[in-house]
């Protein structure tokens, strides 16, 4: 399953099946789960730690030091759950001591071409990067968060989940959940409705997250008395909503 031409450190750990391309690198710490697939070129580095059933798409490089001037060659770590697509020319960095020491990607994420994943990043489940996107550090993005192809999220920003960006957003300010944005820099400009009727919201939730937002950015009210009216409307997906903006650091889009 090993390509004659690949270049496994031996101090990588590797299940039975796992398959690695021509001209792959795996270095010592890399630890890679049942079913995954390592495409020609590609380089891994550890400490990473690689679950099952993912596929690494040719000359990503996944695990690579942090690009951050503090560095001093800390044995930091990249962590991967299971069934992710992570596709050419890809780069994932490892996390720093500065922060949690961790990089950390969930499980059935689709990370598109050229896209960069900088270090303590964490990312959740069922998340789209398109093409080009490029996070800086120490940025969160939720759960099935779309991000449209280069998209920029400046360091420590969060991402909601199930938010989306438009193509070339440049995202200086935590993206609420549901919400959609776009520019340069990003606005808001609505909730991702089409998005939530695909992942099975039915209608009068929808429209309990349309008021919500309505609250938060349409009717003139300060945030303290926005998320106060928001909680009164009695709407799990809302209250997740009024927690995430009453936990923002940044501030949210405008």
């Amino acid at each position: 399953m090993v390509h004659a031409t690949a270049l496994v450190d031996p101090g990588a750990e590797l299940a039975e099946d796992v398959e690695v391309g021509p001209f792959a690198i795996i270095g010592a710490k890399v630890r890679i789960g049942r079913g995954t697939r390592v495409g020609p070129h590609a380089v891994i580095r550890g400490p990473t730690e690689i679950g099952c059933g993912n596929r690494i798409f040719q000359f990503a490089s996944v695990g690579e030091d942090p690009q951050d001037m503090k560095y001093g060659g800390e044995p930091t770590l990249l962590t991967l759950g299971d069934r992710n697509v992570i596709r050419e020319c890809a780069t994932i960095h490892r996390g720093t001591v500065q922060d949690r020491g961790v990089t950390a990607i969930g499980s059935d994420n689709l990370l598109m071409a050229y896209i960069h994943v900088a270090h303590d990043c964490r990312i959740g489940d069922h998340v789209i990067l398109a093409n080009a996107a490029s996070l800086g550090g120490h940025v969160e993005v939720q759960d099935w968060a779309i991000l449209g192809g280069f998209t920029i999220v400046h360091q420590f920003c969060r991402i909601g989940a199930h938010s989306f960006s438009g193509m070339g957003s440049s995202i200086s300010q935590d993206l609420p959940p549901f919400v959609m944005a776009a520019g340069h820099p990003a606005v808001p400009t609505g909730i991702n409705s089409e998005g939530l009727r695909r992942r099975g919201f039915d209608p009068a939730t929808i429209g309990h997250i349309k008021r919500a937002y309505r609250l938060l950015y349409r009717s003139g009210l300060y945030r303290a008395p926005a998320l106060k009216a928001m909680r009164e409307i009695g709407c799990a997906p809302v209250e997740q909503m009024a927690d995430f903006v009453a936990a923002s650091r940044r501030g949210i889009l405008r």
